[in-house]
């Protein structure tokens, strides 16, 4: 699964561990936010492989959790989901608006290897200080460089470059990014 090769979701082990992480999640999404201790606990287990001040404004979403891999001060806000299937690396400081979608699960397009219920992932990788638009869907394999935007509802098809704002359906680049220190 992590490898990218066809798996079978309904597999025990997987089963098992979607199970744990639906546990946590529903522990997280029932937590106040002046339950800062208590969330911060769960993060741990549910993210282990997270930086320093990562916030997920509940509800949060994601199918196994340990397969992402987030810097420091990374924050979604409401309502995401990431289908962390195999890797989604974050870079620090990156910010997701309300609905974000990170899938990295994805279906054969041959019918009959869809059929036979056999699925595959691509791996997700979102650079440093990016900043994505509430709704938007980052689609499995696609890479965003540091810094970029992205704009509001877009969905990301392709691999966006660092520096740029970029917007649409499908995702394109609009123009550069001028950085200002």
């Amino acid at each position: 699964m992590l490898a990218g090769e066809l798996y079978d979701a309904l597999d025990k082990q997987l089963s098992d561990e979607r199970l744990r992480t639906r546990l946590l999640i529903k522990r997280l999404n029932d937590t106040r936010e002046d339950e800062v201790e208590e969330r911060t606990l769960i993060l741990k287990e549910l993210i282990p492989h997270a930086g320093a001040g990562l916030w997920l404004q509940p509800p949060f979403y994601c199918d196994y959790g340990t397969n992402m891999r987030v810097g420091d001060k990374v924050f979604f806000n409401f309502n995401c989901v990431v289908l962390d299937v195999t890797h989604v690396t974050i870079g620090s400081r990156s910010l997701f608006g309300p609905n974000v979608q990170i899938y990295t699960a994805t279906h054969p397009i041959d019918f009959k290897v869809r059929a036979s219920g056999l699925e595959y992932a691509k791996p997700i990788a979102i650079g440093e200080d990016v900043w994505v638009g509430g709704s938007a869907v980052i689609c499995p394999g696609v890479s965003i460089g540091d810094r970029s935007v992205i704009g509001a509802g877009s969905v990301v098809t392709k691999d966006i470059p660092a520096d740029v704002f970029a917007a649409g359906n499908p995702c394109r680049v609009i123009r550069g990014l001028e950085q200002t220190r």
